[in-house]
This record gives C-alpha cells, sequence and structure tokens, in this order.
C-alpha cells in the first residue's frame, strides 16, 4: 500500500462530489501499473480510456470511490488541489522504499546517455528526477533520502514547480534503495532504464 501512497502523492487526486461520495484516482499512460494496483486493493472499478489529445500519448485511469480510503489520505495530508501543498508524510523505514519507487514511477524520470558526444572519450551517464510542485515535499525528500546514503541533489525552479535532480552515484544508490527483491509494483519501463545503465558499464569493465 506504500507505492500506491507514493503513486498517488504524485500523479493522483482525491474528489469530493456534491452528493458527497468520495473518490480517490490515478491516471497514467500504463495500463499494465493500473492492473497491478487493482489487484493489490481487491477492486473490480474499471480502468478507463481518457480521451487522447494532440500529440498525447493515450492514457488510463482508475477512479475508486472510498471514503474511508479518501478519510486516510486526507489524514496523511492530501487535498483536492495536493500539487503546491503537499508535505512528505511520516513514513517508516520499512516502507520508504515502496513510497519511493511509487512516487518515482508517478511522477519520477530517469535518463541514462551519453555526455560529450563529439569528444573521442564520450562519458556514459545517468541522472535522476523527483517532480512535484510543493517546495517544501521535495526537501523533505532530499532530507530523508540523505539519511539513506544520497547526499547529493539539487532544486531546480521549472515553470509549474520543481525538479529534485541526482547525477551518476546518487541514482546507483536510488536504484538500490527502491528495487530491491521483494518489490512486486513498478514500472518495467523505468526499471529496465537503471539496469541499462548498469549492465553497459559491466560490459564495459569485463
Amino acid at each position: 500500500m506504500a507505492y500506491i501512497l507514493g503513486f498517488i502523492y504524485a500523479d493522483g487526486n482525491i474528489i469530493f462530489t456534491k452528493r458527497a461520495t468520495w473518490f480517490w484516482s490515478i491516471q497514467i499512460n500504463d495500463k499494465d501499473i493500473l492492473e497491478k494496483i487493482k489487484k493489490v486493493i481487491n477492486s473490480e472499478h474499471v480502468i478507463s480510456i481518457r480521451k487522447r489529445h494532440r500529440n498525447q500519448n493515450q492514457s488510463y485511469r482508475l477512479q475508486v470511490g472510498s471514503k474511508d480510503m479518501c478519510q486516510d489520505l486526507v489524514n496523511l495530508g492530501l487535498t483536492e488541489r495536493k500539487s503546491k501543498t503537499i508535505s512528505l508524510p511520516e513514513i517508516t523505514s520499512k516502507y520508504f522504499p515502496d513510497f519511493l519507487r511509487g512516487y518515482f514511477d508517478g511522477d519520477g524520470g530517469v535518463w541514462v546517455g551519453f555526455k560529450n558526444k563529439k569528444r573521442v572519450h564520450k562519458v556514459h551517464t545517468i541522472s535522476t528526477a523527483f517532480t512535484s510542485g510543493s517546495r517544501e515535499f521535495l526537501l523533505g525528500l532530499k532530507e530523508t533520502l540523505s539519511k539513506y546514503g544520497v547526499l547529493g541533489g539539487s532544486l531546480v525552479k521549472k515553470e509549474r514547480g520543481f525538479d529534485l535532480k541526482y547525477s551518476i552515484k546518487d541514482s546507483l544508490i536510488l536504484h538500490k534503495i527502491m528495487y530491491n527483491s521483494k518489490c512486486t509494483l513498478f514500472l518495467k519501463r523505468k526499471k529496465d532504464k537503471f539496469e541499462s545503465y548498469k549492465n553497459c558499464g559491466r560490459s564495459s569493465t569485463g
């Protein structure tokens, strides 16, 4: 459930209707992760296909009506217009990696490629970023990650929010934190990006 909480913090929302019904929802391009989340929470709700706008990929939404679950989310600090107001919730060390991975899958990214392409010796590199409209959330995340040995990180202002960016060494530590042998919920395409960098490093050294 910590993974799902992280995902909702990143890419979900809570809806309170005038008819006193409460919903939480997640919308993303990857339908398979929504199917897995449905299975974890024993949901029979339909995953809907969202209307695709010009130059946008097809997206899907899982919307769950549950006043109890929504109340729990509110108690953790989520609101209807959460993007600029959230702060990092109190998560025990046991569940923090799952929360972190969920948030990363919802509002994070990893880039793998080469720097200095025009030079003789190109640099194979990896960088990781967490995005949020809340500066307070990312500062709290940065402080918590420092306790796990992620000691770098730079906060960058964007047009609609902030990025918390990490370079090679910290990205590899983040990979180790988020993906352990017991984790079953994750976006494969993001995990594969980390693996591609690590595998390339192995092949170049042996």
